[in-house]
């Protein structure tokens, strides 16, 4: 017979390894599956993308002037319009777009900017320009304080500020087959099962706290047994139909979409491409970046049409600042600000949104922001998952037309 006491007494001596994490212990208790919910996914480009060479103003005379071995050949861009175009290694953006699922807006940045990563990420990320509120919480962690989502980080770093919340939940997980339990698994079920009462229980405050320390420990063990059981089937299920590029960004999508076919219950999955830091040939690196990016995106976004899941997804793409007009001795690009901010998915209002920058009128050799990303993050909050913006962005926005009805 299983006591209360034995179940006390063995239960340190079953180790998780590594502890799963608590949003996703709390995905499988949840009562309502989530699959008609809508979902963001958030993909972070860091080091600073050249957004002048992403989207490229071919025409602009300052792009003309001052792109001399970083000029993209008009006859490889892919066009766009008559006088905008993607960069040649985005052939999958371009069919994104061509299919109607890719929003570009244009100029986007904040006041007074700064050309430091830490500062100018911390800033998006939390929403406020004010570097005393950089250490708070992030404006998804707060948009989503209202119903305590979760939130899910899928990367090998620490948490992102974005998803610090007061009552959100963020977690973060590298990859499925790093959960699972240790030692005995038949101890482990039994630890995990109702419990023959003590014959004996201790009587006032000293067996009340044994009660209550037997309702935790058995509720952890539960909650780490069916979590790790559920990510074991998840990570053994192959994806039927699914062609996904072998990068770094197109496994994490990929994750992330199996995740969402399992109904785990996150509103936000956020994840990220580094090395866009390109102040020496910048060339063939950028290529390379954004041919990842390009793929891994659209790879994810039929999958989820193949699956269903496509009219539940948006994904935002942002980096925290752009690079310069003017090309560097290196062969590569120095710091700017504003630059391009895409929303993929199958619901946004397909095209071009904002106005460009004026590449003859530049602030410090970089182009003057037409768009304030705060106006792209409060549409996504109100018109996409439904969240009042104010509060998480600290003030109100004018929202944009981004999404289709």
């Amino acid at each position: 017979m299983f006591s209360r006491r034995d179940f006390l007494s063995r239960a340190a001596l079953v180790a998780l390894a590594p502890t799963v994490p608590g949003f996703l212990a709390r995905s499988v208790r949840a009562a309502t599956p989530r699959r008609e919910g809508r979902v963001l996914i958030v993909v972070q480009l860091g080091g600073g993308n050249d957004g002048l060479n992403t989207v490229v103003p071919f025409k602009d005379e300052g792009y003309l002037k001052n792109r001399k071995v970083l000029r993209l050949p008009e006859n490889r861009l892919l066009k766009i319009d008559d006088k905008t175009a993607f960069h040649p290694a985005l052939d999958d953006a371009m069919k994104l777009f061509q299919s109607k699922r890719l929003a570009i807006v244009q100029g986007v940045g904040y006041p007074n900017p700064s050309r430091s990563h830490d500062v100018s990420m911390a800033v998006w990320q939390t929403a406020r320009t004010d570097t005393e509120e950089h250490k708070g919480n992030g404006w998804l962690g707060r948009a989503l304080d209202a119903d305590a989502s979760p939130l899910l980080f899928v990367g090998t770093t620490e948490l992102p500020a974005a998803l610090r919340g007061r009552r959100s939940s963020g977690s973060v997980l590298s990859r499925l087959e790093e959960f699972h339990l240790v030692g005995d698994a038949a101890a482990v079920r039994t630890m995990a099962s109702p419990l023959t009462p003590n014959p004996s229980p201790p009587k006032g405050r000293e067996g009340r706290q044994e009660d209550d320390l037997l309702a935790f420990v058995q509720r952890s063990f539960l909650d780490a047994f069916t979590t790790c059981d559920r990510l074991a089937e998840v990570a053994r299920a192959r994806d039927s139909g699914a062609n996904y590029p072998s990068t770094g960004l197109a496994n994490r999508l990929q994750l992330i979409a199996r995740l969402l076919k399992t109904d785990f219950a996150a509103r936000v999955f956020y994840t990220a491409q580094d090395g866009y830091d390109t102040h020496a040939a910048q060339l063939p690196t950028h290529a390379n970046l954004l041919r990842e990016l390009g793929g891994a995106l659209r790879a994810f976004l039929d999958d989820l049409a193949a699956s269903h899941l496509a009219e539940r997804v948006a994904v935002l793409v942002f980096s925290e600042f752009g690079r310069q007009v003017r090309e560097n001795a290196g062969a590569g690009t120095d710091h700017g600000t504003a630059a391009p901010v895409f929303l993929a998915g199958s619901r946004v209002q397909n095209g071009l949104v904002g106005t460009a920058p004026n590449l003859l009128d530049l602030v410090g050799n970089a182009p003057k922001m037409t768009m304030d990303f705060r106006r792209v993050y409060a549409t996504v909050l109100e018109e996409w998952l439904g969240l009042p913006s104010k509060d998480a962005l600290g003030g109100t926005y004018e929202r944009l037309p981004l999404f289709g009805k």
